[in-house]
């Protein structure tokens, strides 16, 4: 299949379109860059063509390399050479090298969105113009998923923008609109879209056209200086070597591999920093950081994002109007979500008030959009027309969906239930927003458990990315489909779970905290702990979070679930922490302004000083080491997923580690608890749970699942196939 076409017109202008056939969006594969170094060359060796002109078929132009070839060459090569690897990843920054260098001016015309090598070809270009569409987005996030830019990006944009310019760029993988890259200086030209090519082809044919890059020329210097004599570029180094370990405590390779690239690079000659650039980038691709996050947060992600845990026989459900039942903070801002998708929605509350503050968080996100410029008024006031606020359920007769979001109150939530199943159509489904009450037992109240569901949203809303779809033991395939058509219609990531107590996200959270205040009983300093969980990956430590997620609000549960199970119910190791913060001391958290820490009026929050007096501390010289802290709090996540797969809470470890990143905030750079398991490998992981249980408690010891699949040899993702060929 031919990725690339070409056509050079009577001016002399070879113009190289890219539009991938049975593709959305063109990416950067082998085929492609195959085929692209050929018409390169070709180009190059033509007499005829006096300039080239690279351009889309597509709306995007290039969204850079295809991570799913990439994730399948990661379980291929693991007995590949070094070297072999190597040349293989520098065979497309050395076509691009070839490009620049060919002798003849080349001009890119970015009529959409160019990321990662999409958008280096565009740097390896010696003219950039770009489509003005706000929508269109420029850029270099490999980064973000533990890679770092691959083909030129980490020398070419320091020698575009100097260093200090560029390094945000690289580290943190910021994507640019058309008009701030032009005036960052890594575009020349922002012309209408149907001028584009005009443009492009007029800069080749002009006397400005060149055919030499800036680095190329004699007497080249980046700008703002490079080198570890030039005290510009030195300080930059310093503050930004610091502000990277601050952010990734070292479990990031990336951004590390990145700050040397351009450290190194810029005081080499072009050739030699991107053999340097292409040797980083091997060795990030021999790290299992890149891998699982490739696997987790692209590939995974997207298979959930595409509903491809949906049954495929039930038809797709347009969702125009839904019933939100409860206007607090949770339903404020699912109401909120849906309206931005364009839903209308209902919005009911016990009073007219109460609805209409709820109406009013959307309000205030909508108006600061349009204070910022990212919207205009009249489109905020379009959406914000889509909420209606009321304290009557006659609204719903029409609604498809209803999603009741009230206090965790079994009473309460059956009496909602039954109030809206009287008034919603026979085909609408009810979905629970609960984050702990087993769905099958909600259901009891309802005439048609078959069509009710659980719908588990994070707060806040608006910024959480991930909603946890809960079945319970009724809940029919219909019910299923209409919940996931309305996550990915509102621009959410969904996991699907089975019932159980605590679902996966919570029960997967309160071992986070459980062990955080575990320690904390067993005299470890409250600092030491909170700063392993955040040198472990996680974005707070388990006190922290305690706070946050509401003390009470886990004491609560706790009652409730002491009173449904019984004699049956055995509290967490940390339980009797959570009960003296409550009971004794009336601490609830932050929403309280006093939890595990103090939160002063316009101050930093700070750890409560009498927490070591409540709890007294170990001397400083028998605390544990910060290691050991970060591997229990790890561990203990990573064993109650799997927990939760071995009781069919969880269907496939890959919901579980989506789930436990964009949920929970669980260590990126594991992949996730299953991926972490797979790294650490399942035998040597069976091994230090039994060493953990042997000195912390039975918790750690492994479930029969981990223990036959480490007798197996098995592992959760397929293991990579040795003596293949990248």
């Amino acid at each position: 299949m031919t990725c690339i076409t070409t056509a050079v017109d009577g001016d002399g202008i070879c113009i190289l379109t890219i539009d991938q056939p049975g593709r959305s969006m063109n990416v950067i594969d082998g085929a492609f860059a195959r085929e692209f170094a050929g018409a390169i060359a070709q180009a190059a060796g033509d007499a005829a063509v006096k300039g080239i002109l690279i351009t889309s078929g597509k709306p995007a132009f290039l969204a850079g390399a295809d991570l799913m070839e990439l994730e399948a060459v990661f379980e291929r090569v693991a007995d590949t050479p070094t070297a072999a690897l190597y040349q293989g990843f520098a065979g497309f920054s050395a076509t691009l090298r070839k490009m620049e260098t060919c002798g003849k001016p080349v001009a890119c015309a970015l009529n959409g969105t160019a990321l990662g090598g999409g958008f280096e070809i565009a740097l390896a270009s010696h003219y950039r113009v770009v489509a003005d569409d706000p929508g269109i987005k420029l850029g270099l996030p490999e980064v973000q998923v533990g890679l770092l830019p691959g083909a030129g990006g980490t020398q070419r944009v320091p020698r575009l923008i100097g260093i200090q310019l560029a390094l945000p760029l690289l580290l943190e993988g910021r994507q640019l609109s058309p008009q701030k890259a032009r005036d960052t200086g890594l575009a020349h030209a922002v012309v209408p879209a149907g001028e584009l090519l005009a443009a492009a082809k007029a800069w080749l044919l002009s006397p400005a056209a060149t055919a030499t890059q800036p680095w190329d020329a004699k007497g080249y210097k980046v700008p703002g200086g490079a080198g570890g004599m030039d005290p510009r570029s030195v300080q930059t180094f310093m503050a930004a070597g610091a502000m990277l370990r601050d952010k990734t405590y070292g479990n990031y390779p990336a951004p590390a591999a990145i700050l040397s690239c351009v450290y190194e690079g810029t005081q080499l000659p072009m050739d030699t920093a991107l053999r340097v650039e292409s040797k980083y980038f091997t060795s990030l691709f021999l790290t299992p950081v890149a891998r699982n996050m490739i696997r987790t947060l692209f590939i995974n992600k997207g298979k959930a994002d595409k509903l491809s845990r949906r049954p495929a026989d039930v038809p797709r459900n347009k969702i125009r109007k839904i019933g939100m039942l409860g206007a607090g903070m949770m339903g404020a801002g699912i109401a909120y979500v849906a309206a931005m998708a364009g839903i209308t929605v209902v919005l009911v509350d016990q009073t007219q008030e109460a609805a209409e503050r709820g109406k009013g968080y959307a309000a205030k996100l909508l108006a600061d959009a349009v204070a910022k410029g990212r919207m205009t008024k009249a489109k905020a006031d379009g959406i914000l027309s889509l909420i209606q606020p009321t304290t009557s359920y006659d609204g719903l007769s029409d609604a498809g969906l209803v999603v009741e979001a009230v206090f965790e109150d079994r009473a309460l939530k059956a009496e909602v239930t039954r109030r809206a199943e009287a008034v919603m159509p026979p085909t609408a489904i009810f979905g629970s927003n609960t984050s702990t009450l087993p769905i099958t037992g909600l259901a009891e109240a309802s005439s048609r458990p078959e069509r009710f569901i659980g719908i588990h949203f994070f707060s806040p809303v608006d910024k959480m990315p991930l909603v946890e779809v809960i079945r319970g033991e009724r809940t029919g395939d219909e019910a299923l489909a209409m919940a996931l058509d309305f996550v990915q219609a509102i621009r959410k990531t969904p996991i699907t779970v089975n019932d159980g107590r605590g679902f996966f996200t919570s029960r997967f959270c309160g071992a986070y905290i459980n062990e955080g205040q575990t320690l904390l009983l067993e005299g470890v300093a409250p600092a030491l702990i909170e700063n392993a969980g955040k040198m472990a990956g996680m974005p707070v430590g388990p006190l922290a979070l305690a706070d946050e997620t509401a003390i009470d609000l886990a004491y609560k549960i706790f009652r409730q679930w002491k009173l449904d199970l019984g004699d049956s119910f055995v509290p967490g190791s940390g339980a009797s922490v959570t009960t003296r913060m409550v009971e004794e001391f009336g601490r609830p958290g932050r929403k309280g302004g006093k939890g595990f820490y103090d939160y002063p009026e316009g101050g930093k929050k700070r750890l409560w000083p009498d927490l070591a007096t409540h709890w007294p501390q170990r001397p400083a010289d028998q605390q544990p080491d910060v290691e050991e802290v970060k591997t229990r709090l790890l561990y203990a996540q990573a064993l109650d997923a799997v927990r939760c797969l071995e009781a069919g809470v969880l269907t496939t470890p890959e919901d579980g580690d989506v789930g436990a990143i964009l949920g929970l905030g669980y260590a990126p750079w594991t992949g996730g608890p299953f991926s972490l398991i797979d790294t650490v490998g399942v035998a040597r992981f069976v091994a230090e749970c039994d060493a953990l249980a042997a000195k912390h408690g039975e918790r750690f010891s492994p479930p029969r699942l981990l223990r036959d699949m480490a007798t197996r040899g098995d592992r959760f993702y397929p293991a990579p196939a040795a003596k293949q060929a990248a």
